[in-house]
């Protein structure tokens, strides 16, 4: 049986797209027209991939042959086994099982937990800092939702992150964050602490990926929409009219509220944008739990639900507790440079699959 057997379908597929979406007609339908192209693309580095292997895979043939009937040859062989394998390598981790929200933007949710107003003060740096990393990345952001603190930073915060249309694969903002999700620790000396005693608090993080009305269907009959006067910090009245909307999906509970427009419309289709998030990543979080044989092929490294880092601002230390990483520069970090604590659980869970897969 051939290596990479499986790819003779995957071919087959891009080929069938290809020829599909040079019918003229396929743009008549917009939603099927980027579905095609959004799966195109994914399927683009898997084929580009296997036909590099192939090639190697020839040339070495080859080589074996002339070296049967040449001795001169033989000294060329090693250099074109080399490349036989490491192509080979490349089209392995191409085929790993992947992530169907890799392609996304992303709905951030910043909540501040345990530790009162610097906990909201944190959860403003965490803000700050996913901001500036955003920045770096070219992305956009968007404050969709935001209940700020009496002392500084948010109790909760909802934003939208954004990448560029022509985003290459595992380049999107899904892809680089979905694994920030969960319990963020700080350990630091608070502007109103005056014995300079080290207090520790903890924000939440959600990552959520950004749902389109085509992957969501809402009924607008199961939802209770609740209208109300939007409030600042402290609880002061901020607007002289009820355009705060809270609405609650009946069937599955999921409540969202959002105040930050001053128009009840664009409150609502803020919220309307979330709770399609919500429940795209609970749908999905369902499918996982009953696919368990499927889930257990693909081992997870990171549990979202866990204190996941810790950022001890004294020692000027960031620990990320997945995968023992622990980086000296917290103040770079807070600054943005968060690619090096990104990539090392991007790492972790490329080799947790590498390593199921071969199991």
């Amino acid at each position: 049986m051939e290596r990479f057997a499986k790819v003779n379908e995957l071919l087959a597929e891009y080929e069938s797209l290809e020829a599909q979406m040079a019918d003229p007609a396929i743009h008549n339908d917009q939603n099927k027209a980027r579905a095609l192209g959004k799966r195109y693309a994914q399927l683009g580095p898997v084929i580009a991939g296997y036909r590099a292997y192939k090639l190697a895979e020839d040339d070495f043939n080859a080589g074996k042959e002339l070296a049967e009937v040449d001795p001169a040859f033989v000294s060329e062989l090693e250099a074109l086994e080399k490349n036989k394998d490491q192509a080979g390598e490349i089209l392995e981790e191409l085929l790993l099982p992947r992530d169907p929200n890799d392609d996304r933007d992303v709905i951030m949710e910043i909540k501040a937990g345990a530790g009162g107003d610097e906990s909201a003060i944190f959860a403003g740096d965490l803000f700050r800092m996913y901001s500036r990393y955003a920045e770096k990345q070219g992305w956009k952001i968007e404050v969709i939702d935001a209940t700020q603190s009496d002392m500084g930073g948010y109790k909760d915060l909802s934003v939208g992150i954004k990448s560029k249309s022509n985003a290459q694969p595992g380049q999107t903002p899904y892809a680089k964050l979905k694994f920030e999700g969960g319990v963020h620790r700080v350990q630091r000396v608070p502007e109103t602490e005056s014995q300079g005693r080290i207090h520790t608090s903890a924000a939440g993080v959600l990552i959520l990926p950004e749902a389109e009305e085509i992957d969501v269907d809402i009924n607008m009959n199961d939802l209770r929409i609740d209208v109300y006067r939007s409030s600042g910090p402290g609880g002061q009245s901020v607007n002289t009219t009820d355009s705060a909307v809270r609405i609650t999906h009946v069937p599955t509970g999921i409540v969202v509220s959002c105040q930050n427009e001053k128009s009840q419309l664009q409150n609502k289709e803020s919220a309307l944008r979330i709770l399609r998030a919500r429940m795209l990543a609970a749908a999905q979080e369902e499918a996982e739990r009953v696919a368990s044989a499927e889930r257990k092929s693909q081992v997870r490294t990171v549990d979202r639900s866990e204190r996941i880092r810790t950022y001890n601002f004294p020692e000027n230390r960031l620990s990320d507790h997945r995968v023992n990483y622990k980086a000296n520069n917290l103040d770079s970090v807070m600054n943005g440079d968060l690619e090096a604590v990104i990539q090392a659980l991007l790492d972790a869970d490329r080799t947790a699959k590498l390593t199921a897969g071969n199991s």
